[in-house]
């Protein structure tokens, strides 16, 4: 009923080596990525969208996780993973969720709010509420204004949507050769509406060498308290 697309296609310019593949708690991060939707009850399928250089590993650390239906090459822009993960989906799947490779933090339970509430509206995305001043800055890096933050959320994954949504929103994306930073803008740019599901765990996106060393502790933190009687999630 629910497939996975996790995109898993980035170069890790920014952070110099393959971040997908760097160890973090025992185990590649991209493992943490996709053990979360191989455990989330209501996830069918999933499919990894990545680089041919990346697709070998990926097949051996995929290789125990039994929704795995296919892993397919991406493309140089997020839509283009996504349009090619979209084309391996079974006949069964309603909805579909995206998913950043590099968000390993991603609990089962956040997928099911975020699905729960995609099957009531259609579409939802995971967010977080904007806790910092924020400020619009001219090309010279001059305060213009002040953003009422009250009304800002930053985006997350995943973004859940009903399949139709989804495939006609991309449909007009290729069609009108637009970009689009992620899945919300662009059932957006055809009019549709997506409710935002505010996060409760953790959910970073690993950018930077500091993101990875985060992620690295929180994984540990909650392995121990698994371990723990009164721990668990």
């Amino acid at each position: 009923m629910l497939a996975a697309i996790i995109v898993a296609a980035g170069s890790s310019r920014r952070m110099g080596f393959d971040k997908l593949l760097a160890p973090l708690a025992g185990k590649p991060l991209i493992a943490h990525t996709i053990e979360a939707f191989e455990i989330a009850e209501s996830v069918t399928e999933i499919i990894l969208a990545t680089h041919e250089n990346r697709r070998r590993e990926l097949e051996e650390i995929a290789r125990p996780m039994k929704k795995l239906r296919e892993i397919v090459v991406g493309g140089e822009r997020r839509q283009d993973s996504v349009r090619a993960g979209l084309a391996y989906l079974s006949q069964r799947a309603s909805y579909v969720a995206v998913h950043d490779g590099a968000r390993p933090l991603i609990m089962p339970g956040e997928i099911e709010r975020t699905f729960n509430a995609a099957q009531v509206h259609g579409a939802a995305a995971l967010a977080e509420p904007i806790s910092d001043t924020l400020k619009r800055a001219s090309a010279e890096l001059t305060v213009v204004e002040s953003l009422d933050r009250n009304s800002l959320y930053a985006m997350q994954t995943p973004q859940i949507f009903r399949r139709t949504i989804l495939e006609q929103a991309y449909g007009r994306v290729f069609q009108e050769e637009i970009y689009v930073t992620d899945e919300v803008s662009a059932v957006e740019h055809v009019g549709g509406k997506v409710v935002l599901v505010p996060g409760n765990e953790f959910n970073l996106k690993v950018t930077y060498q500091r993101d990875l060393q985060l992620a690295d502790w929180i994984l540990q933190r909650r392995a121990k308290e698994r371990r723990l009687p009164t721990g668990g999630f």
